[in-house]
């Protein structure tokens, strides 16, 4: 079975894991995932440039059969014109493995091959067999491990992150191999006060914006340049924006479905304690609206650092222009951190971040989760009350979870993998 998937940096780990699950359903033959070039991201990283390939091989080897390339019988094929390429416009979205054993075998025992071709959240989560989705967690939390470049600059981010600390983090063994013991090597001649940070995903990339379809206070050149944005991009959705009547944005805003702007992430964070004494990492890429939109998080909170003041030009020079893993960076920086908080609940990173806290942290990593909803109708009135029933407010609106939650029938076993198929002991 080949295999090519088209997603946004760091959410790869989630389809490649239910393309194991699905070669392991079909009884096929896995040709290591091939990852395809994306307009937005402009990145042009293969499976090897982000994850160990033969530690990915090795690992599911007891589970699948896996190649790195298609055998040379099969190369010489027109996929295409024998029927044999199935993109997501066949498959329906959360598909149950019913409907692969229906109409994907068939293509199979045909012709020998099936090329799944961008494969976005087209396997369901739930009924799935036990043993498929134990599967499906030991691939995401064992299988991939990073390439050793990034693990080792992963390494030196923490090391920064943590300039103050006596000693490594509970999960650096996991996110950054054996460069973790460089960590502790640094850090045993040091004696000062271990310095804590709190790490912030700020989706607030024009992708997010563009089509979240919200205002942001920028006004008519805002939305000029949004729906240019979204007429190169996202066509399908500036079709629709043309010709059917959606919901205006202050209607989106009420629902919660617009992402938190970096200045509503610095009243959030400052109503639940965070004083200028934090250090904060903050995550993500390319803002939008730059450094103008980040001035509040910079005001408030001055120990502020993102990858790019924390490593030099040179350091980050081998991941330039590879957004996906610039993204493992940050992945890697917000995982271990001592408290992490997210910004919109939707974010693949973030919700890869909080499933990978929750499987290796042992409770003791907490994440924090806005519920949009309530802190939109909050910020409405934030003007018109006072400051300690703002706080207030917030904190009730924000779920701190320190209690890990269980996952619930059809969640996503990447971000809730506290259930039987994934936290009972493996190997």
């Amino acid at each position: 079975m080949s295999y090519s998937v088209c997603l946004k940096p760091c959410s790869y780990c989630k389809q490649i894991c239910n393309a194991v699950v699905l070669a392991r359903l079909l009884n096929a033959t896995l040709v290591v995932p091939k990852f395809m070039y994306s307009s937005v991201w402009r990145d042009v990283s293969q499976f090897s440039d982000i994850y160990q390939e033969e530690h990915f091989i090795n690992y599911l080897t007891p589970d699948i059969r896996m190649v790195k390339e298609l055998p040379n019988k099969l190369q010489s094929l027109d996929l295409e014109a024998i029927g044999s390429v199935v993109t997501d416009v066949d498959i329906p979205k959360e598909s149950k493995p019913s409907f692969y054993l229906k109409n994907i075998i068939p293509i199979l025992l045909r012709n020998g091959v099936v090329h799944l071709l961008g494969f976005g959240n087209r396997l369901a989560f739930d009924p799935i067999p036990f043993q498929l989705q134990r599967l499906r967690c030991r691939c995401n939390f064992h299988a991939l491990q990073f390439a050793p470049k990034i693990q080792e600059t992963g390494a030196l981010l923490l090391r920064r992150l943590r300039k103050h600390e006596g000693h490594s983090g509970p999960l650096d063994h996991y996110l950054v191999g054996p460069y973790a013991d460089s960590i502790m090597k640094e850090k045993r001649g040091q004696s000062a006060k271990a310095s804590r940070y709190l790490a912030i995903h700020l989706r607030f990339e024009i992708d997010m914006v563009a089509h979240s379809l919200c205002e942001f206070g920028g006004g008519e050149e805002e939305r000029q340049e949004l729906e240019k944005y979204r007429e190169i991009h996202l066509p399908a959705l500036a079709h629709l924006k043309k010709t059917t009547k959606l919901p205006s944005p202050a209607e989106i805003r009420s629902e919660g479905l617009c992402p938190l702007t970096p200045e509503e992430a610095v009243l959030m964070l400052a109503a639940l304690g965070f004083n200028r004494k934090t250090h904060v990492f903050v995550a993500g890429a390319q803002i939008y609206g730059g450094t103008r939109r980040l001035g509040a998080l910079n005001s408030l909170y001055p120990y502020l650092v993102t990858k790019e003041n924390l490593l030099s030009a040179t350091e980050l020079e081998p991941f330039k222009n590879f957004s996906s893993q610039l993204a493992a960076l940050d992945f890697i920086g917000c995982t271990a951190a001592n408290a992490f908080a997210m910004t919109d609940s939707g974010s693949q990173l973030s919700s890869l971040v909080s499933g990978y806290r929750i499987y290796y942290g042992g409770g003791k990593m907490p994440t924090i989760r806005p519920n949009k909803r309530r802190l939109a109708a909050i910020f409405v009135k934030n003007s018109t009350i006072e400051w300690k029933v703002f706080e207030q407010r917030v904190r009730k609106a924000v779920r701190q979870t320190k209690h890990i939650q269980s996952r619930s029938k059809g969640r996503s076993v990447y971000r809730y993998p506290r259930c039987k198929e994934c936290m009972c002991p493996t190997d």
